[in-house]
């Protein structure tokens, strides 16, 4: 039996980046030996064990036969005879697929180390087409490796672009598109899951909401970048900037969705399309089961923005009536995650990157203003019922009077 490291631990290892999981495959070994030496089997569709002491994973060497479409359509065998190599065969990428003994001599049969290297992210063998989870995957250590310069290779490009032509792609579930996307949206350079799947046509085919984005115009006062799709990814990458919450970031990826709807003959204007987003943001959620609460920030950022950039003209009574709709007084953290969504999409334009964002600021303001005014205070005075509410609505709206700009 010889034990090896193998994936993401050898990968980041050789990079020197962060990592913590560990996985570890076993070959010349079979089911009743590891049984034998105190590991417990948990693997549902092919046999992984947990280690007694460590608990990390050790999969015995396997291979795979493709038998039906999907990341599901696959036959598995494990035995003792399967060799490293074989098993290294069936990985996505060849960065990927190197080995480590428990010596710290490296395994590379497919050349891993060198695209590691040139910082390329290539196929191990033309088995990759026939997951298309893996399309998803490429797109994903393109996000995570772009800012050390990585790239898909081209060949790698063709080969995803033909699964997305012979429909492979359609065989996706939500719950894995979803679980991709959002590891994504943790990576140092999300956007870039974004760019893989609209170069080999993906985007389109599992978020059209976004796909449809790019090639809208803009009104070049406002936008100087022009392209909608850009301006999305523009926003994206200063919510990054200024959080590492995937939630924010989703919200501010899709807050546009609206302006691709726009009638034709009334472009480079957008109006109404904050109302417009909505349904097109309950529809991408619904889809690809995307979590409540990220379904409520994009919500309130597509619904509310244009409000928020025009925060220091709004009367004292709207801006109330905006905290009210953010449910911002029983959860103020909604409100801190609004508005850095907000100032990412008002930086989110070409040459504006640096600008200040003072309506964030004052809405903050005007929230602390709001807060302070005590309910016991006024039930002190007197009131009761329903006139407890109206008369917290006109204290609000009185200290919000004081500090109008």
């Amino acid at each position: 039996m010889q034990i090896y490291l193998v994936g993401g631990a050898v990968r980041d290892k050789l990079l020197g980046y962060p990592y913590s999981e560990r996985d570890w495959v076993v070959v010349g070994a079979s089911p009743q030996t590891m049984e034998a030496e105190g590991f417990r089997a948990v693997g549902k569709d092919f046999p992984v064990f947990l280690h007694p002491d460590s608990k990390e994973e050790y999969a015995l060497a396997r291979t795979e036969r493709k038998t039906g479409p999907g990341y599901t359509g696959f036959d598995f065998y494990a035995a003792s005879d399967v060799t490293l190599e074989q098993d290294l065969q069936r990985r996505d990428l060849t960065i990927n697929a190197i080995a480590e003994d428990s010596d710290g001599n490296l395994v590379d049969p497919y050349n891993g180390k060198t695209d590691l290297d040139n910082k390329i992210l290539r196929h191990v063998s033309a088995a990759f087409s026939e997951d298309p989870v893996r399309i998803l995957r490429v797109a994903r250590f393109a996000a995570r490796y772009h800012h050390l310069g990585f790239k898909v290779a081209e060949e790698t490009l063709q080969l995803m672009r033909d699964m997305v032509n012979n429909g492979e792609v359609d065989h996706l579930v939500a719950e894995r598109v979803w679980k991709e996307w959002q590891r994504a949206l943790t990576e140092k350079s999300p956007g870039q899951f974004i760019e893989v799947l609209r170069q080999c046509g993906a985007l389109q085919a599992i978020m059209p909401e976004i796909d449809n984005l790019f090639g809208v115009p803009q009104r070049a006062d406002h936008h100087p970048e022009i392209d909608t799709g850009i301006h999305s990814l523009m926003v994206l990458e200063q919510a990054c900037l200024l959080s590492e919450e995937a939630d924010i970031r989703f919200a501010a990826l899709v807050h546009d969705l609206g302006k691709a709807t726009t009638p034709k003959d009334v472009l480079p204007q957008h109006i109404g399309h904050e109302a417009r987003s909505l349904d097109l943001i309950n529809g991408l959620c619904e889809r690809l089961a995307v979590p409540k609460a990220y379904r409520e920030l994009a919500i309130a950022v597509a619904r509310d923005h244009t409000n928020c950039h025009r925060a220091l003209e709004l009367k004292p009574e709207t801006i109330v009536k905006l905290l009210q709709r953010l449910d911002a007084f029983r959860r103020p953290e909604k409100l801190q995650q609004f508005l850095l969504c907000c100032e990412a999409d008002a930086r989110g334009r070409e040459g504006l990157e640096d600008r200040d964002y003072p309506q964030a600021d004052y809405l903050r303001q005007a929230f602390n203003l709001c807060q302070a005014i005590s309910t016991q205070d006024i039930i002190a005075a007197g009131h009761t019922g329903k006139a407890i509410g109206e008369q917290l609505h006109k204290q609000r709206i009185a200290a919000l009077k004081t500090i109008r700009p």
